[in-house]
């Protein structure tokens, strides 16, 4: 059986779902050993923690893609500042000598990211149902 693509509160049904990348500082090829399957895992943790479902998950050496399922009640950037924070803690943790490639700098990942909104349905579909509402009415 498949699973239900809407969740559900006492007032509201909803899917919210980003994908999600982001760099290295610097944009270095850093992510690459046993360090992507590392963050993985950091990454699988945290969004287990703050109630975010993994839909897909790839580190390439020097960017991150995710793909997340989220509740209604986190903001985009929020999700994105948890992840790379929590993540940069984490790696600096497990790789110690990270640390000291990125200590000049401070931080771990760049500032920047993307994130774009994905859903069951496209744009032109949600625009053709709302334009048609008035006819249906």
């Amino acid at each position: 059986m498949s699973e239900k693509p809407y969740h559900s509160t006492s007032h509201c049904k909803y899917l919210i779902q980003y994908h999600i990348i982001w760099c290295p500082k610097f944009k270095f090829c850093v992510l690459q050993g046993n360090v992507d399957a590392t963050l993985k895992q950091i990454l699988q943790k945290i969004c287990d923690d703050y109630g975010y479902k993994i839909k897909a998950l790839e580190v390439r050496q020097d960017h991150i893609h995710i793909f997340v399922d989220v509740p209604q009640t986190v903001a985009p950037c929020d999700i994105v500042r948890t992840l790379k924070s929590i993540s940069a803690i984490e790696l600096f943790k497990a790789y110690p000598k990270l640390k000291p490639f990125y200590a000049r700098c401070g931080v771990l990942w760049s500032r920047g990211y993307f994130v774009s909104t994905v859903g069951h349905i496209s744009e032109a579909t949600v625009m053709k149902y709302i334009k048609e509402q008035k006819k249906n009415g």
